[in-house]
């Protein structure tokens, strides 16, 4: 299982949210691109970068930041947040990133997701953040009335192959991932599946990668030391090999 750090921006800084809440923010780096370097230096073979300003509807607001973190790196970069038109997933696709990520449209306009799967292929995926099981869209602060298994259903229908869950009663607590509920994405849907929130430790690593997912996001945990990047990529490495 791949462990994906990740970069969350907000007015052009690194952060970390509570829950998705833009009221409970921590800062953690004037830099992204240096946070970025840090984490490929560990490690890491992918990034994780989330818009915060773009998903609460400011498009573009750090496309500045983006482009420096992407071509800082030699590591493949995936972004979400606020990807909402095509000219959204153009402009996104611009600024060098590997992969982008689907959300809100994904409930609200999945016409647009069946043409961006059309377009892009594999460089598209959709993130299913979930509340107590039903879809949260636009920063979270909406909850739909869809089932995340019934959406993650329709979208493997309309060809998207890769999927990623967050459980966001869990995200940025260090609550522990759920994993039951990743397991059961994991089982339902016939694409890899990326599990994000709550990771807080190794053992939560090592639990995660029991259920059959592709990778796990990780935030909080590698930015307030819980978890060590290079111990845990060894850590789950020897896990694999002894398996």
């Amino acid at each position: 299982m791949q462990i994906i750090p990740a970069i969350d921006i907000r007015d052009g800084r690194c952060v970390r949210l509570w829950q998705g809440d833009y009221a409970q923010e921590t800062v953690y780096a004037a830099d992204p691109a240096a946070v970025a370097l840090a984490w490929q230096g560990a490690g890491a073979k992918r990034l994780h970068v989330v818009d915060l300003d773009g998903a609460a509807g400011r498009a573009g607001a750090n496309a500045a930041a983006i482009m420096a973190l992407v071509q800082a790196v030699e590591i493949p970069v995936e972004l979400g947040g606020g990807l909402r038109r095509e000219s959204d997933l153009t402009a996104a696709f611009a600024l060098g990133i590997d992969r982008a990520i689907l959300g809100t449209v994904a409930v609200e306009n999945p016409n647009l997701v069946e043409w961006a799967v059309a377009r892009f292929g594999e460089g598209i995926a959709v993130g299913i953040d979930a509340r107590e099981g039903l879809v949260a869209t636009r920063g979270w602060r909406e909850t739909s009335a869809v089932p995340a298994l019934a959406l993650a259903g329709r979208m493997v229908g309309l060809g998207v192959r890769r999927l990623i869950y967050t459980d966001i009663a869990r995200d940025g607590t260090l609550a522990g991932p759920n994993v039951g509920a990743m397991a059961e994405m994991a089982r339902a849907v016939p694409v890899p599946v990326i599990a994000s929130g709550g990771v807080s430790n190794l053992a939560d690593l090592l639990a995660l990668a029991e259920t059959g997912v592709e990778a796990a996001i990780v935030g909080r945990a590698l930015y307030t030391g819980k978890i060590d990047l290079v111990e845990a990529l060894g850590a789950l490495g020897a896990e694999e090999y002894a398996n």
